[in-house]
């Protein structure tokens, strides 16, 4: 098996694994810019991949091969809706951010463990019969060398969760609302003087945030799992933050930071099948990525600053 055989099979893989992390991680940046920390970005992918899994499961003998862009929307609208009892207690009650965040964490699983088991009467649902199909985007994937490693067997939905990270660099950074984002989340007091509502540019954030986490875990539990348990995101939505701290909250960083997880887990679950990595015990594959998020953070979250607002609730005439 030579290097571009190699890149075929690997590439691939850490596209679609990075896709979920990185409609997540977006949603953490747009939640964080605004000012408010968003652990509970976690809890929002089990809902997610909850809602996309029973939707999916529900609306397949309707809707055929539309099922699965359903069933994330579905999940999009479930999860921002869930995410606004984050808040309400992060802005309106000025709780503490983290908690609340963590919180949302453990309703989130033992609300869709309940509910699970309420519905099938086991620990886990059915598996889905419509995930989404992988496919060789057209003309692209024609392109010599470059088309079979990048455009070949993957997900639309992954190409679409990178030109994302574009649109939302271009929300942040090129329009008035990114610019009343990155005010509230730096300032809000000046942006309260200036007739900016930090209140609402706040929820805002959090239920954008919430939104594109609902995404990333009906991504992840459609493509990959094709069924949900308590296990089924298992970390993916703590891997999003570190995408997002590791991309110092900038939307390509993060981005980048994604893919670069994705490679870890792509590794761990093709690695088997690959001359190098076939003689390391699967053991050491599967933790490389968790591994490669602890080292990561451990390298660069002393030189990655956060909004100067952000975890901090904001009192109308207090700096």
């Amino acid at each position: 098996m030579d290097l571009y055989q190699i890149l075929g099979i690997i590439v691939p893989a850490m596209i679609a694994l990075a896709a979920p992390l990185i409609f997540t991680a977006l949603g953490g940046v747009f939640s964080e810019r605004s000012g408010v920390i968003n652990i509970g970005l976690e809890g929002l992918m089990v809902i997610g991949a909850f809602t996309g899994i029973v939707s999916n499961l529900a609306l397949a003998d309707s809707l055929g091969a539309w099922t699965p862009w359903v069933s994330v929307l579905i999940a999009m609208v479930v999860a921002a809706i869930f995410s606004i009892l984050h808040a309400v207690a992060a802005i309106t009650f000025r709780a503490d951010q983290t908690v609340s965040g963590v919180a949302i964490n453990l309703l989130a699983v033992g609300l869709t463990v309940f509910l699970v088991k309420k519905i099938y009467g086991k620990g886990q649902t059915d598996i889905i019969t419509e995930p989404f199909p992988r496919v060789d985007i057209p003309i692209l994937s024609d392109i010599p060398y470059i088309g079979t490693i990048f455009f070949s067997n993957g997900y639309y939905i992954s190409y679409i969760a990178i030109l994302l990270a574009f649109v939302v660099w271009y929300i942040i950074y090129k329009t008035p609302f990114g610019l009343r984002i990155r005010a509230v989340g730096e300032h809000p007091m000046a942006a309260d003087t200036m007739g900016i509502s930090v209140t609402k540019i706040r929820y805002a954030g959090v239920i954008i945030s919430g939104a594109l986490a609902g995404i990333g875990g009906a991504i992840y539990a459609i493509s990959f799992s094709n069924d949900f348990s308590h296990a089924t995101i298992n970390g993916q939505g703590f891997m999003a933050i570190a995408a997002m701290i590791f991309g110092k909250w900038h939307p390509l960083g993060a981005m980048g930071a994604a893919l670069f997880f994705g490679l870890a887990q792509s590794l761990s679950v093709v690695g088997a099948s690959l001359p190098f990595f076939k003689d390391i015990p699967a053991v050491y594959l599967l933790i490389a990525p968790y591994v490669l998020t602890i080292i990561a953070l451990a390298g660069f979250i002393g030189r990655a600053d956060a909004p100067k607002a952000s975890g901090l609730p904001y009192i109308k005439g207090k700096r």
